[in-house]
């Protein structure tokens, strides 16, 4: 399964929100800035999100946007299925043998898991550590 743009632009959206959540409205215009993206783009993920009542629109001269709900109680699923749709790694499962079919089930499980149990709290709360698996080699 491969996540496109608008998913991971929908998801930038959202977490920019959450980071502001309580401030009052945020504009696309500064979202889009911050993050080197295309406001024009963002406007049309910005409507479906709206659609679904994760995110309200504030009208005015110091309008934007604000989350639909706390962020603790939108988890990045809700915003995946929104932009990209069902969550499946492959098209037609119940056409597979069954060994195939088990596994592409038992990965699509995997993922909606991941996704179902990771709010936007938890993704705009987040801090980089640092630390990567990546080995260090000194020579």
């Amino acid at each position: 399964m491969k996540i496109s743009t608008k998913g991971r632009y929908g998801l930038t959206i959202m977490i920019e929100l959450a980071k502001k959540h309580g401030e009052g409205p945020t504009s696309l215009k500064s979202i889009a800035q911050t993050n080197d993206l295309s406001e024009h783009y963002l406007e049309q993920l910005i409507a479906p999100l709206r659609n679904a009542g994760l995110v309200k629109s504030i009208r005015g001269a110091y309008g934007g946007y604000i989350l639909g709900k706390e962020p603790e109680k939108i988890t990045s699923g809700d915003i995946i299925r929104v932009l990209e749709g069902p969550i499946s790694p492959v098209e037609g499962i119940e056409d597979e043998e069954p060994a195939k079919r088990e596994l592409w089930m038992r990965i699509r499980d995997a993922v909606k898991d991941v996704l179902d149990n990771t709010t936007l709290e938890d993704l705009a709360s987040h801090t980089d550590t640092g630390e990567s698996d990546a080995y260090m080699f000194y020579i």
